[in-house]
């Protein structure tokens, strides 16, 4: 059975208003008869496309991917109407990424690069803590979340959490200290610019100081990756950080990377959550990202 676009339409603007009642008032229609051309709609789809709630009407998660394709088909009706005037817009998904605002800018980038000049998609990107970010996720407002601690998912909340990307976790500082010792005398009675209590990394780092009996002075606690970053190029003082922060200070000889600490990781980490529909950009990167980690921990045990 082909779409009715006619159903579509009454859809769509059901969706849109958020309400039966004035939806069918704008289309000049009875409710009954509008509910009517929505069960059709539904039983040609073969699946509901709202959940009802009493007098609510809530989009399913099927009603949320048949609304965002009804926004694109009559969002280029309109660009149709205006095709000689405007020029012809070629079609994009959207992708919505949201990141946990401490997260490092240049993983970021790293990780968003593969997806960036392409003309089918359009990114979006959202910042904001990871509680925030998740209520997004589970609304549907968001395809994928990225952070640096994974959570753990439930029947209500179906969260799954894949590890992307694992990285070494290095003792930065400024150049020219040509006879720096090695770990661990490097950390003995020197300055340190450190993540926050909170962190992971410091949660291991504070583990390899009581292994080896280091007592490390602490100048300052960071939980803002950005802001380590700054601090560590402007002050003088070592950090304790993964060298994808400082990437470009490295680079440029700002800033010296003087050894890897022992088992001290940061891990990076993709949140989806279960859907019956999924962007296949999104499933295409996923699966670039899983063979990137595998290629990594196969260096890595070599």
């Amino acid at each position: 059975m082909r779409l009715n676009y006619h159903h579509l339409y009454y859809f769509w603007t059901v969706a849109r208003t958020g309400h039966l009642t004035r939806a069918a008032e704008s289309l000049h229609i009875s409710q009954s008869a509008l509910s009517g051309q929505i069960r059709k709609l539904e039983e040609s789809l073969g699946y509901d496309l709202f959940v009802r709630e009493g007098r609510r009407l809530r989009l399913s998660e099927a009603g949320r991917v048949a609304f965002a394709y009804a926004e694109e088909i009559f969002r280029q009706g309109e660009e149709l109407e205006a095709l000689f005037r405007t020029g012809r817009q070629a079609n994009r998904e959207t992708l919505k990424v949201g990141a946990v605002a401490t997260l490092s800018r240049n993983f970021q980038e790293g990780f968003l690069r593969p997806l960036l000049g392409r003309k089918d998609l359009e990114l979006k990107l959202q910042s904001g803590s990871l509680d925030d970010l998740l209520r997004r996720l589970s609304a549907h407002r968001l395809d994928l979340i990225l952070s640096n601690q994974p959570v753990q998912g439930d029947e209500e909340t179906p969260w799954r959490s894949r590890r992307i990307a694992r990285q070494s976790v290095s003792v930065i500082g400024p150049p020219g200290s040509q006879n720096a010792p090695g770990f661990p005398d490097i950390l003995r009675d020197r300055p340190l610019i450190l993540p926050g209590p909170d962190n992971n990394i410091r949660q291991a780092f504070d583990q390899l100081c009581e292994h080896h009996h280091i007592h490390p002075v602490i100048i300052a606690e960071v939980d803002d990756m950005a802001m380590m970053r700054l601090l560590t190029r402007d002050s003088g003082h070592y950090a304790i950080l993964p060298p994808v922060v400082v990437r470009d200070e490295l680079r440029n000889g700002e800033l010296k990377d003087y050894g890897a600490l022992p088992g001290v990781f940061e891990e990076f980490y993709a949140i989806r959550i279960r859907r019956q529909f999924e962007s296949p950009v999104l499933r295409e990167l996923m699966a670039q990202k899983a063979e990137e980690l595998l290629t990594f921990s196969d260096n890595q045990s070599g």
